[in-house]
C-alpha cells in the first residue's frame, strides 16, 4: 500500500469503520443510563456500559489512525522542504506502524457474524501422542492465555483434567471480551506439533495432535430447549486447586444431556450452584453448535469442522524441528518466528482466516 493510495482512501475511512454509527450509538446508550430503572438491573447496566466502552474504543482507534496519518504527512512535508533524506527512514518506520494499525482496524470490520461479538467458550483435548500430546495441550492453553492478555480479554478456566504424567489432558475455558468469538473462531480444529520430544530419552522427533473446539457463549435470547428430564446431573469432588474445601465437598458438576450424549462439567467454583450454572452455559453452547452444524451440513457442509484428532486433519502445524515454522493449512499463512506465535501472536493467522472466509 503506497502513500498515495492511503491518501486517496483516507476520506472513506469514517464510512469504512462506521464511526458515525458508533457516535450515535454512544449518544443513545448514554441517554438510556439516565433512566433510574436501568441502574436497578445490574446485569443490564453493566451490559450498556460495556457497549459504550466498545463504541468509544472504536472512535478512539479511528482518531488514533487519523493522528498517525497526519503525523506521517507532516514528517514527509518537512523532509521535502528541508531536503533531508534522513526523514525517509523515520517516515518509513512510522508508515509501517500506520499500516499495522490500519489493518487491525480493517479486520475489526469483518466481524459481521451473528455471534462474533459474543464471549467464547473453548475446549482443548489431547489427541494422538500420549504424554507428548498432553504437554502440547498445555502449550496451546498457554498460547491462548497470552493472546487473551494481549487483547485485554479475561480468561476463566471452567474445567481441567491433568495428564497422567505431564501436561493437560483436556481443559475448558471461557474468554470474555469484545469480539472474543469473532477472533477465536479461527482456532477451531486440530493443531499439530512436530518437535524433538523432551519425554524421549533417545531424542527422537515426535508428532502430536490436540483439538480445539470454539463456541460462542449463548445468551437467554436464543431459544435452546433443555428439558430437566433429559439431564443426568452428577456431583463429585473437584480434583483441582482449592485446599480443604475442595477435598471435602462435592462441588464439581457433571451434566449429561441424554438425547445428544453431550457431557459437560465444571469444577472451577467452590459453589455447586455456580458450577451448575456455568456447566449449563457450556451445554447450551454445545447444543446450539450441534444445531447449527446439522443445519449447515444439510446445505453445504462446514468450514473448520473438527475431524479425528490425528494425521491429515490438522488446520495448523507448529514445527520446532528440523526447522521453525507455523503454517495454517487453510490460508497458507506462514510465520517463521514460532516463539512469537507460542507467546500469543495469533493475529496474522486470525486476520488471514477472516479474509479467507469472505473470499
Amino acid at each position: 500500500m503506497s502513500y498515495c493510495h492511503i491518501e486517496k482512501k483516507s476520506t472513506k475511512w469514517g464510512n469504512l469503520f462506521d464511526v458515525a454509527s458508533a457516535l450515535k450509538q454512544i449518544e443513545a446508550l448514554e441517554g438510556s443510563l439516565l433512566d433510574p430503572d436501568v441502574w436497578s438491573d445490574t446485569e443490564k447496566s453493566q451490559k450498556i456500559m460495556q457497549e459504550i466502552k466498545a463504541c468509544k474504543r472504536k472512535t478512539d482507534d479511528y482518531n488514533n489512525l487519523l493522528s498517525k496519518y497526519e503525523d506521517i504527512l507532516t514528517l514527509i512535508e518537512m523532509g521535502i522542504e528541508e531536503s533531508d533524506n534522513s526523514v525517509y527512514q523515520e517516515s518509513k518506520s512510522d508508515f509501517n506502524d500506520f499500516i499495522k494499525t490500519y489493518e487491525d482496524l480493517r479486520i475489526s470490520t469483518l466481524f459481521s457474524g451473528e455471534f462474533d461479538k459474543n464471549n467464547a467458550i473453548l475446549a482443548l483435548h489431547a489427541g494422538a501422542g500420549g504424554t507428548e500430546a498432553c504437554d502440547w495441550v498445555s502449550m496451546i492453553f498457554r498460547m491462548f492465555t497470552r493472546f487473551c492478555e494481549k487483547m485485554e480479554f479475561s480468561i476463566e478456566t471452567l474445567d481441567i483434567i491433568d495428564g497422567e504424567e505431564a501436561g493437560i489432558k483436556s481443559v475448558t475455558f471461557q474468554v470474555t471480551g469484545e469480539n472474543a468469538f469473532g477472533y477465536l473462531k479461527s482456532e477451531k480444529g486440530v493443531h499439530r506439533l512436530v518437535r524433538i520430544s523432551p519425554f524421549d530419552s533417545s531424542g527422537r522427533r515426535h508428532t502430536s495432535f490436540a483439538s480445539c473446539d470454539v463456541m460462542p457463549e449463548i445468551d437467554d435470547n436464543i431459544n435452546i430447549e433443555i428439558k430437566d428430564e433429559d439431564l443426568k446431573i452428577d456431583t463429585y469432588r473437584s480434583g483441582g486447586a482449592g485446599g480443604q474445601h475442595v477435598n471435602k465437598t462435592e462441588s464439581a458438576i457433571r451434566i449429561t444431556h441424554l438425547p445428544s450424549g453431550i457431557v459437560v462439567q465444571c469444577q472451577n467454583e467452590r459453589s455447586q450452584y455456580k458450577n451448575k450454572d456455568r456447566a449449563m452455559k457450556v451445554l447450551r453452547a454445545k447444543l446450539f453448535e450441534k444445531r447449527q452444524q446439522e443445519q449447515l451440513e444439510k446445505l453445504q457442509g462446514i468450514r473448520g469442522e473438527i475431524k479425528e484428532i490425528g494425521w491429515g486433519s490438522q488446520i495448523r502445524s507448529y514445527v520446532f524441528h528440523p526447522y521453525n515454522l507455523v503454517k495454517d493449512h487453510r490460508t497458507n499463512t506462514e510465520v517463521g518466528n514460532i516463539n512469537s506465535v507460542m507467546d500469543g501472536n495469533l493475529l496474522p493467522f486470525i486476520n488471514s482466516y477472516l479474509n479467507w472466509l469472505i473470499n
